[in-house]
């Protein structure tokens, strides 16, 4: 059955506790990890203003024994999570403009994709992976309900500021027609009634379309101890065997699905229609990796261990640096890095400032529930600090080399999945 205990619109100014599985409808829910009190990961105060207060939420992870889901505890609502003024624009991160190329190519292939086929990209942001498939002369058209969508807009990538949902799809496939592909690139998790969004998904894709989604991929972040991209947003951290049912209750199969490296570790899955195409042999080789039953709910108990094991660790590593009276600087300001400084307790004495690219919409701000300020990198090579903790740690290697030939002479530290000095 569908679960209706967490189905609530946009807009409501409230947050729901997860009381049933979001996919199955299964209760009770087994809380396998808490990380206390989070503020929003995307609500931040500008420098200097005035202190205020601000909201917090439980941020608690639970497992459902029945489908392999494991979701967060609390629904908080849209409009607190993704503002209008949300800061994140995908466009800047180097790995997730060489993936959304490497999707447009895969999938371009896989599916014999023509000219006038529809690409429609839910979540769309800044028009990043859109802008491939439109470059390689299909038709493009992005549904993205925050402001990042203007930045689509002016750069030729038409897009719907609007939120995903059936009625939503029923104008698009009215004014644009059917799509041949719809993606969900590091969305699909975030969307509160996923019932729904595969509904309006059904609505808008042709009869032999294909749904194509990116998510954050359980395995890995249980495997390298990824806590931080536990928020608010991601509602559901997928494995295949969670995602193969909840497509299958809506009427779609899995017919290939890989790992990806966004984000840390993502996983990518093609869906169709029940029996329009053969499962590729992807599918059964991804599934028989996985832990599930009582298998996951041992690796999860030991993932809630090496949790609090590697913020003890980050603890000790950065006690050492300012008992020397060491200045400390913290590299790029993700989303992920919000539940990492608030679940290890690092504020304005322990982290200066954090850098972040020139023309990041988040220079000028203080980090999520700190008054720890975003500033532009330049003053990371003028100030020249003791040490700096790469909160994008998941990319370090891209970055490290980039630091270090851009003149920074300080001790650079990884926070996961074992805090060390490079």
């Amino acid at each position: 059955m569908r679960p209706s205990k967490v189905a609530r619109g946009a807009g409501t100014g409230a947050s729901v506790p997860v009381e049933c599985c979001q996919i199955c409808g299964h209760e009770p829910l087994e809380n396998m990890l808490t990380l206390s009190y989070m503020p929003p990961v995307n609500q931040m105060v500008k420098i200097g203003s005035v202190p205020r207060q601000q909201p917090w939420f439980p941020t608690n992870l639970f497992y459902c024994g029945q489908c392999e889901l494991v979701q967060l505890g609390l629904a908080v609502d849209p409009v607190i999570i993704f503002p209008p003024e949300y800061p994140y624009t995908s466009g800047t991160t180097k790995v997730l403009r060489d993936n959304f190329a490497d999707l447009c190519a895969e999938s371009s292939k896989l599916l014999g994709l023509k000219p006038d086929d529809l690409i429609v990209d839910i979540g769309s942001n800044d028009g990043t992976l859109l802008s491939n498939f439109k470059s390689a002369g299909y038709r493009v058209l992005g549904i993205e309900p925050t402001d990042v969508g203007h930045i689509a807009n002016s750069r030729g990538i038409p897009t719907v500021q609007h939120y995903f949902n059936p009625e939503t799809a029923r104008t698009v496939k009215r004014e644009h027609g059917a799509a041949r592909v719809i993606t969900a690139a590091n969305c699909f998790a975030h969307m509160e009634d996923v019932h729904g969004i595969v509904d309006g998904i059904l609505e808008l894709l042709a009869p032999d379309g294909v749904f194509i989604s990116e998510s954050h991929y359980l395995i890995p972040l249980l495997d390298k101890l990824q806590y931080d991209t536990i928020y608010h947003e991601h509602l559901r951290y997928y494995s295949l065997h969670s995602l193969k049912y909840l497509l299958e209750m809506n009427g779609l199969e899995v017919f290939h699905a890989r790992p990806i490296p966004s984000h840390g570790g993502s996983i990518r899955v093609y869906a169709a229609r029940k029996g329009a195409r053969k499962a590729e042999p992807s599918v059964a080789q991804m599934l028989g990796a996985e832990p599930v039953g009582d298998a996951m709910r041992k690796r999860l108990d030991t993932f809630r261990r090496e949790v609090m094991l590697t913020k003890l660790r980050l603890h000790a590593i950065l006690r050492d640096y300012k008992e020397k009276g060491a200045r400390i600087a913290g590299i790029s300001a993700p989303s992920r890095a919000s539940t990492l400084v608030n679940y290890v307790g690092l504020d304005d004495a322990i982290i200066d400032y954090v850098c972040e690219i020139k023309g990041s919409l988040k220079i000028g701000m203080y980090m999520p529930g700190t008054l720890i300020p975003v500033v532009e990198e330049s003053r990371l090579y003028e100030d020249q600090p003791d040490a700096a903790v790469i909160f994008s740690w998941h990319i370090a290697e891209e970055l490290a080399p980039k630091l270090r030939a851009n003149g920074f002479r300080g001790d650079l530290i990884t926070p996961l999945p074992v805090p060390r000095v490079l």
